[in-house]
């Protein structure tokens, strides 16, 4: 075997496609017994007409991704919904602030929309620019200077104390529900990059949602590893040293133990020091009916920001960076069925995907802080919920062993670690261990379902392990 991946999640599978596309011999083994990782797919133990996405559900990159803007997920057969609205923050005692996919129409309904505009439209209009910068190596020539200027004004804005720009409260609470995806203390760097983003994504692409499920971008990237040679194998956890190279979308302290009579001490104790970041508590709700919002517009928002105002938001944020559980946590919230009408079972029960904010490693059932966080902006809630499915963030690496501590960005979520990786190395993608390169989101450019990082590791490891310097075409 050329190359063996280690990691069936986005990042693995990105890297695995494109080294057997270039005539590689691959394999990829997956400790669970389903591949996916981050992106994954699993029916309700109780009701089999339910399916629940097992960690990521709503994919504003997997329009935009350069890696899968080449792969063409839609022309593979992976319907992505683009809906109308893309994200929407209820608020309390006021209408909620609304994301719609038209940039027009989402400031027109802000009680300073010129502002939104300003802050936004030139990003948006450039998106293709955004893209490529906040997802790049970050040691390549900028595609547009000017948007790279312009995004880099903004985000010092809304990621230091400065944290103006924004007119309104409710614009203010939409662009602070988004950076708080980053799980850090807000303002920051990194909250801000991934607000600036995904905002933009907002209004230039939407926030598709696969029908069928999240398991369905993971089942292309799988059947073009297959159609391409690779194989792929689950329930297998690597333990020793591989042969031959080997790409690990994995936290990167699991090669101290994997590694651990041949990783330099000089690496070992670098890895020793990675901290990981606070944690998400997950919740999936099976739902009688629709949920009974306040601000009727939302039941057209399959995403949703649950953390009221920017104090608000803050306020919790910090509190659990300083490991203690919030009493309102930011939690974010989908309704997949809303734009695949078949997650809606024969007797009309539909999944409801959350997570809640938590300190990192925490045991506790987010279930009720779930609970009463909805019930605030849609009381009668806690009537419709038939079932809830728990796993608190100390659980959450059964399901996914990078997520260590409930860290669904493996630790990733900063601005140095988006520049030097998981340790400082010019390439971070590589490693002092010979023939042994990183590609999880600890690496840059950090977390989301968008392969990029496993692009980087197998355009790396091509050129450095075989001599090849030209990638393969990723088209259908």
């Amino acid at each position: 075997m050329d190359v063996t991946v280690v990691g069936s999640g986005p990042n693995g599978l990105s890297a695995a496609v494109i080294c057997a596309r270039a005539g590689l011999k691959v394999q990829v083994l997956e400790a669970q017994p389903t591949f996916g990782g981050g992106a994954r797919s699993a029916i309700d133990s109780e009701f089999p007409g339910i399916l629940h996405d097992v960690c990521s559900a709503v994919h504003p990159l997997a329009l935009a991704s350069p890696f899968f803007a080449e792969f063409n997920l839609t022309a593979r057969g992976v319907q992505l919904t683009v809906p109308e609205i893309s994200y929407a923050n209820p608020l309390p005692g006021r209408p909620a602030a609304i994301a719609y996919r038209d940039l027009a129409r989402t400031s027109a309904e802000l009680e300073n929309g010129e502002s939104w505009r300003r802050f936004l439209g030139p990003l948006v209009g450039n998106a293709d620019a955004v893209v490529a910068f906040l997802l790049g190596d970050k040691r390549s020539m900028p595609r547009s200077l000017p948007t790279v200027v312009r995004l880099g004004l903004r985000m010092l804005t809304q990621g230091t104390p400065a944290w103006g720009a924004l007119a309104g409260e409710d614009a203010r609470a939409l662009f602070t529900g988004v950076a708080a995806h980053a799980i850090t203390p807000l303002p920051s760097l990194a909250s801000a990059g991934a607000g600036m983003m995904l905002a933009t994504l907002a209004h230039a692409v939407g926030w598709p949602i696969p029908v069928g499920g999240t398991q369905m971008i993971s089942d292309a990237l799988i059947a073009d590893l297959r159609a391409h040679g690779g194989e792929i194998t689950a329930g297998v956890e690597v333990t020793e040293a591989l042969d031959g190279v080997a790409v690990f979308d994995t936290a990167p302290t699991t090669l101290l133990d994997v590694y651990r009579d041949s990783i330099p001490e000089r690496y070992a104790n670098a890895l020793r020091r990675y901290r990981f970041g606070s944690g998400a508590a997950k919740v999936d709700f099976v739902l009688s009916e629709d949920i009974p919002w306040s601000d009727p517009r939302l039941k057209k928002a399959p995403t949703l920001h649950l953390g009221g105002t920017r104090q608000e938001m803050v306020e919790a944020e910090a509190d659990i960076a300083s490991g203690r559980h919030a009493a309102a946590p930011m939690v974010l919230g989908a309704l997949p069925h809303i734009t695949d009408p078949r997650r809606i079972d024969s007797s009309g029960r539909r999944p409801f995907w959350t997570y809640a904010h938590v300190p990192a490693g925490s045991t506790d059932d987010a279930t009720e802080a779930v609970t009463r966080v909805v019930e605030r902006f849609a009381p009668g809630f806690r009537d419709i919920v038939v079932a809830a499915r728990s796993v608190p963030a100390a659980r959450m690496s059964d399901h996914n062993a990078n997520y260590v501590g409930g860290d669904i960005s493996v630790g990733g979520n900063s601005a140095v670690r988006a520049l030097v990786g998981p340790t400082p190395r010019v390439n971070p993608w590589s490693t002092p261990i010979p023939k042994v390169y990183l590609c999880s989101a600890a690496t840059p450019p950090g977390a989301g379902v968008h392969g990029m990082a496993g692009y980087y590791a197998a355009r790396t490891l091509l050129g450095r392990e075989f001599g090849i310097t030209e990638l393969p075409k990723l088209t259908p």
